[in-house]
């Protein structure tokens, strides 16, 4: 006669052991969160009702066939007829009772019942062309590309003997360094044996490199880095984020480093603020301390200022399309599309896919990310371009109608195609009142050639040299009308008068003269007795030769540069 459960306990939770302790094991290895807005949460809950059956299944197969093999087919038919049928009957009713709730979140939070609410997640400010940052900051863009970087930094490790065999570059982050762009990676362990073999020490530095003035440096650390991303086991960085916050979901887990060139780790901590599994968004930062695995989590309001990057650009761009396209309704993003707009994309890519690459700026002591705005529809124009913050994420929209990236990637490429250089993604300027695109052209082994500047709004204006100044000195000249298109991407620079009109006249007496090279250039600086200083191209005020210190001398100058009236226009 049968039992009424037909289920032997003892079995049971012999199963359920076996089962905790694969859980245990799968969870250490795939660290997901235990949050029902994370998909890995589910999943992982899935895995635990099939193991649980599978294993309390796999103990009665072994018991029936001892008894089988004992001769005892009764047994198998009388003990275990009923329990199948039961067991069953339960994992169906439990695997139902989490799937059916799942299915629902999913659908519920999908853009076709939540359109508004996706078009909200991202606020956006309209700005004026004057919050692009001008000509004047150039200093302050950072023109190279991540692949560019990347060679620099190689080529700094491959000058150090001591490292270079057991460590290697990981990935760049751009970051604001004393308020200056710059792009910084952690070395890591080059494989699993070179982890064995250097975990107590750690990672003994990392790489630095400057856009600006297209060097790497490497920085060693008085103390190696023990909790980084090419760790294993217990010294892998996630695992030790996942320990410390088993419910956060946190992403875009990456290196930066503090003013004082302290070494950190950041994660992005997300929510879903629509529905279950939808409206993601940045809500803090998971802080890492690699040397000592100390760590705290911070609110996005409560982010220290040196941090740079919580808001990865393409979660922006993600939000960016949504706030766009789905603030008219999800019907009307995809039939009547009016007032549709999106990033620009790569040539390629899907209407779903952000840019590639993006342009970055130093501003206000954060990063901001640049990247355009076009019509729904394919084309090659932009009608304007966001500016986004990369720490708070504060977004501005700038009307600027035009040319997007890529096509002034491809103008400055056409200009220089007997060489065959590559443009790398632009950063946007402004050059008296012009929105500009400027770039750098590299060669086949992606050392940096040329500079381009091409004009937004005429993308047939391109000026090319060999320096960022005498780039910008050309497409002045160009935009300005005093030389023609074939002078401003020629290998020489043409000479251009400066335009005086502006300047007021003054008379100083000499306490000081200095010449410095500058780009190609002799600068004559003056210093005056009242510790003002001028300066002038060398060639522009040749009089000087005339002029000693302590001679009192009559002027033209707008406070910063000088010309001598006789000189001057």
């Amino acid at each position: 006669m049968l039992r009424p459960t037909g289920v032997d306990i003892r079995r049971f939770l012999l199963s359920l052991l076996i089962t905790l302790v694969i859980l245990a094991i799968l969870y250490y290895f795939t660290l997901p969160a235990m949050n029902p807005k994370s998909a890995g949460f589910w999943v992982f809950l899935f895995g635990a009702v099939l193991l649980l059956d599978l294993s309390y299944r796999g103990l009665c197969a072994i018991l029936v066939y001892r008894h089988a093999k004992g001769g005892d087919h009764a047994f198998s038919r009388a003990r275990f007829g009923a329990s199948g049928a039961i067991l069953f009957i339960l994992r169906a009713a439990l695997l139902a009772l989490i799937a059916l709730p799942l299915l629902i979140a999913l659908f519920g939070s999908a853009p076709f019942f939540h359109a508004r609410a996706y078009s909200r997640i991202l606020t956006v400010t309209d700005g004026d062309v004057t919050d692009i940052p001008s000509v004047e900051g150039t200093s302050s863009i950072a023109l190279m590309d991540t692949q560019s970087a990347a060679k620099l930094g190689s080529r700094e490790m491959g000058s150090l003997s001591s490292v270079i065999s057991q460590y290697e570059v990981s990935a760049y982050t751009q970051i604001n360094y004393h308020d200056a762009p710059v792009k910084t990676s952690p070395l890591r362990y080059a494989g699993f044996f070179k982890w064995i073999g250097n975990h107590k020490n750690g990672v003994p530095g990392y790489v630095l490199v400057d856009p600006v003035r297209m060097e790497a440096d490497y920085n060693a650390l008085p103390q190696g880095m023990i909790y980084v991303p090419s760790a294993y086991l217990q010294e892998d960085l996630s695992r030790r984020i996942r320990f410390r916050y088993p419910t956060k979901m946190f992403t875009n887990v990456h290196f930066e480093i503090d003013e004082d060139g302290n070494p950190w780790y950041v994660a992005s901590v997300c929510d879903h603020t629509i529905g279950l599994f939808g409206g993601t968004q940045v809500v803090g930062a998971i802080l890492v301390n690699p040397v000592t695995g100390d760590m705290e989590y911070c609110d996005v309001s409560e982010v220290p200022q040196w941090v740079d990057c919580v808001f990865p650009g393409e979660l922006i761009c993600e939000q960016y399309n949504n706030y766009a396209q789905l603030s008219g309704g999800f019907w009307n993003s995809i039939i009547g599309q009016v007032g549709c707009r999106r990033v620009t994309e790569a040539a390629g890519t899907s209407e779903q896919d952000a840019a590639s690459d993006y342009g970055y700026i130093a501003k206000n002591g954060d990063v901001w990310v640049y990247t355009g705005v076009t019509s729904v529809n394919t084309d090659s124009s932009n009608i304007g371009f966001i500016l986004s913050n990369q720490r708070t994420e504060e977004t501005l929209f700038i009307t600027c109608a035009g040319a997007d990236e890529f096509s002034g990637m491809a103008a400055a490429e056409g200009e220089v195609q007997e060489k065959g250089y590559q443009a790398s993604f632009p950063s946007l300027i402004l050059v008296d009142g012009n929105p500009t695109y400027i770039m750098v052209l590299k060669d086949d082994n992606g050392l940096v050639k040329m500079y381009a500047a091409v004009n937004v709004e005429q993308y047939n204006m391109v000026a090319t040299a060999a320096t960022q100044a005498d780039c910008i000195g050309k497409y002045r000249a160009l935009v300005g009308g005093e030389i023609s298109q074939e002078e401003a991407i020629g290998e020489e620079t043409p000479e251009t008068e400066t335009d005086t009109s502006g300047y007021e006249t003054k008379t100083v007496t000499i306490q000081k003269l200095q010449t410095i090279d500058r780009d190609g250039n002799t600068w004559l600086y003056l210093v005056d007795t009242d510790d003002n200083i001028y300066c002038a191209k060398y060639e522009d005020v040749i009089g000087m030769l005339l002029y000693e210190e302590g001679d009192r001398i009559t002027i033209l100058t707008d406070g910063t540069n000088f010309a001598l009236p006789d000189t001057a226009d």
